[in-house]
């Protein structure tokens, strides 16, 4: 058991499947510093100062602290019940640059895939349609002489 194990662990695709997930989690950090760091603060500033991290609707009031919160973090301190949907905004932010970039690496991936259609190497008898050679110039099925081009 241990040694089919350890062929398991050392087939290409595991180890490819690990690299994939590490750097997968790594640009997902960058991706979310990019979007909270970057790209929501002049949205924030163009809506008039607003910190979409403290976007949050309060449904009961926390029993550490009454309201009103003026950020989130006061909020959660104080026991309250909140629906973040600022946070929601940033995740799914987030995940549309995450997927638009995947989305623009595999279109890549299957350009440089494509493969030029090769040269074809037969052609058809126009007299009974058997396939021949491209350079015949008479068909070895009915024996028709063929025009050449």
């Amino acid at each position: 058991m241990i040694k089919e194990f350890k062929e398991f662990i050392m087939r290409g695709n595991v180890i490819d499947m690990a690299v994939g997930i590490i750097i997968g989690v790594a640009f997902g950090a960058i991706v979310s510093s990019l979007v909270k760091d970057i790209i929501m603060p002049p949205i924030g500033l163009l809506l008039g100062n607003v910190d979409f991290a403290n976007l949050f609707a309060v449904i009961k009031e926390g029993e550490i602290a009454a309201g009103p919160y003026d950020t989130l973090a006061q909020a959660q301190a104080g026991g309250a019940v909140t629906i973040n949907y600022g946070l929601f905004i940033n995740f799914v932010i987030t995940f549309l640059i995450v997927a638009f970039v995947v989305f623009l690496m595999i279109r890549q991936i299957n350009r440089m895939r494509r493969v030029p259609a090769a040269a074809p190497t037969t052609k058809d008898c126009p007299y009974c349609f058997s396939s021949i050679p491209i350079k015949a110039t008479r068909c070895g099925h009915c024996i028709s002489e063929l025009k050449t081009a």
